[in-house]
């Protein structure tokens, strides 16, 4: 074999290598990484598995109408199910871990249709692609050798993927909240309105505790007992109705779009566009949101959805865990 040919096979194979990095993996493959990385938990999430259910209602601002004929925005209450949860696939993490919370909201509308909510606790996602996401899996497996994540693996993907900065710098510097009734949430993806003459505008919206934000301190996150969110949003929701104030931001021509790891200029117009009220909640296990499926590209008229490539990817993803869970894997 020639040099010439030496050098064209090694060209093909780092082609080859190079179209296989780039290739976003299978939902099947992520499902596959949070069960390596959390456990295998027959008949439950593989990410988010720690959770609460809870009740109410949503009461949109008419206001929002001139972005959106969605009948969130009627003015009226809808009925609304939802859960609060913790990242991870690890129904021993504690409550206290320095990871994302959820909120997943699914709103009852006229006509039998329903919609979906699915947000996060911080403002931007840790990865602008699902290949990045799966990558972060990769580098955070265990070491046989050690029992622990390889520091190496973690430094090579902080380095190799600037896109899970924002994320991490946001991790660093806010520590988990001290109740879910004290914790904004994000929408992290842009969304589509489309108004009643059809006009489209970018959105993102956050979710603003009525109670304020109130974050565990240092001190506080090695004291805390490993089960306390839950029985704590149940308490409250005992007490009266805990409330979040839906504020929306206006996108701008120009403004990122399909990139869930990028910032909006904070200048952007907000408008308030209602009103969550959660009367009731209750642990997860056999009440109503346990075997919801909550697929953020459930939505009803009036919205649609970007080509942000992890909002597109969720939704597979989400129904591959569903899958699981219903067949009791």
């Amino acid at each position: 074999m020639n040099l010439k040919t030496i050098s064209v096979a090694i060209a093909s194979v780092f082609c080859a290598f190079t179209a296989t990095a780039q290739q976003a993996p299978t939902a099947d493959q992520v499902l596959t990484a949070f069960e390596k990385l959390g456990g295998v938990h027959a008949g439950e999430r593989r990410n988010h598995i720690l959770g609460v259910c809870v009740s109410g209602s949503f009461v949109g601002a008419k206001d929002a109408q001139a972005y959106t004929r969605s009948a969130l925005f009627s003015g009226e209450a809808i009925p609304v199910v939802g859960r609060f949860s913790l990242a991870g696939g690890n129904p021993k993490a504690p409550d206290a871990n320095k990871s994302p919370r959820g909120l997943a909201l699914q709103f009852k509308l006229p006509g039998n249709s329903i919609h979906h909510f699915t947000m996060l606790n911080v403002p931007v996602f840790g990865a602008a692609t699902p290949q990045t996401f799966y990558a972060g899996q990769l580098s955070n497996m265990v070491d046989p050798a050690t029992g622990k994540p390889d520091p190496e693996k973690q430094k090579q993907f902080r380095e190799t993927h600037p896109d899970a900065k924002p994320l991490g710098e946001f991790m660093a510097k806010n520590n988990p909240p001290v109740s879910y009734a004290n914790s904004d949430f994000f929408s992290v993806h842009t969304f589509k309105f489309i108004d009643a003459s059809n006009k489209t505008t970018l959105v993102r919206w956050q979710f603003v505790a009525e109670d304020g934000v109130k974050r565990l301190t240092d001190a506080e996150l090695g004291t805390m007992p490993a089960r306390f969110l839950d029985d704590d949003l149940i308490a409250k929701t005992k007490k009266g109705p805990v409330r979040w104030n839906m504020m929306l931001t206006i996108g701008e021509a120009g403004d990122e779009q399909n990139n869930p790891t990028v910032y909006w200029p904070a200048e952007r117009k907000k408008i308030q566009a209602g009103v969550l009220t959660l009367t009731s909640a209750t642990p997860q296990k056999g009440a109503d949101c346990e075997k919801i499926n909550f697929d953020p590209l459930v939505m009803g008229d009036g919205v649609a959805p970007t080509a942000d490539p992890v909002l597109l990817f969720r939704s597979p993803a989400y129904a591959a865990s569903f899958a699981k869970r219903l067949t009791g894997n």
